[in-house]
C-alpha cells in the first residue's frame, strides 16, 4: 500500500528514483555528475509544488524498506512543475532552465512521471502489485485518464504496463530518447469490475 513520502525516505528515494535517471542518459547529470545532482534533487524534496517534492511522491513499503516509488501530478501542473527548482539548480552552479524541457503529459491526464521499484524488490512481482494498487488509488482520487511514458527499448516496463491495462496512444521524445505515450482509462476499468 502506497503512503506520502517523509523527509526521513530521502535516503532510499533517492537510488530508486536515480535508476531512472540513468535510464534517461539525461544531458544535465552527465556534466554535473550523479552525486551533485542526487544533492540537488534532496534539497528539492522540501519544495512544495516541485516536480520531485514529498508531496508528489508516494512510497510503498515492504518490512520497513521502501519497495516502489511512484511520483505523478495532474498535466495542468506540468508548466511549473519545475520551477521551484531553479533556485537550488543555480545556487549549485546548474545554468540550465529546467532538467526536463519537454512536455510529458496530455491535456486531462494524471501522468505517472516516475514509477520504479527498487534493485532488491525487483523481479518478485512486487512492481506490478505496487502499480495496480496505484491505479486503484488514482481512481479513487476521481481522475479519468492515467499516462505514463515508457521507453520503447524497455521492454521489461513496457511488458508491466500492458499486462495492467495501459494502452499506447502515441509516441513523444524526452531527451534523446524515443518513448511510448500510455494511457490507462480509469472510467472504463471502473465501470467493468462494476459489472
Amino acid at each position: 500500500m502506497f503512503r506520502n513520502a517523509k523527509e526521513d525516505d530521502a535516503e532510499q528515494i533517492l537510488p530508486t528514483l536515480f535508476q531512472i535517471f540513468d535510464e534517461m542518459e539525461l544531458d544535465v547529470f552527465k556534466e554535473v555528475g550523479n552525486d551533485e545532482m542526487a544533492k540537488v534533487i534532496k534539497e528539492g524534496f522540501s519544495l512544495p509544488e516541485y516536480r520531485y517534492g514529498l508531496d508528489h511522491i508516494l512510497v510503498n513499503e515492504i518490512h520497513d524498506k521502501i519497495a516502489a516509488i511512484a511520483i505523478s501530478y495532474s498535466e495542468e501542473e506540468e508548466d511549473e512543475i519545475d520551477v521551484p527548482l531553479l533556485k537550488i539548480m543555480r545556487k549549485h552552479g546548474i545554468k540550465q532552465d529546467s532538467l526536463f524541457p519537454d512536455k510529458e503529459a496530455w491535456p486531462g491526464e494524471w501522468y505517472l512521471d516516475s514509477f520504479a521499484v527498487a534493485p532488491e524488490f525487483q523481479n518478485q512481482g512486487i512492481g506490478t502489485r505496487a502499480l495496480k494498487g496505484f491505479i486503484d488509488l488514482i481512481r479513487n482520487s476521481g481522475e479519468k485518464v492515467l499516462s505514463l511514458n515508457v521507453d520503447v527499448d524497455n521492454a521489461p516496463a513496457k511488458h508491466v504496463y500492458d499486462k495492467v491495462g495501459f494502452q499506447k496512444v502515441g509516441q513523444l521524445y524526452i531527451g534523446s530518447h524515443l518513448y511510448d505515450h500510455m494511457q490507462f482509462d480509469l472510467t472504463r476499468e471502473a465501470a467493468n469490475q462494476a459489472i
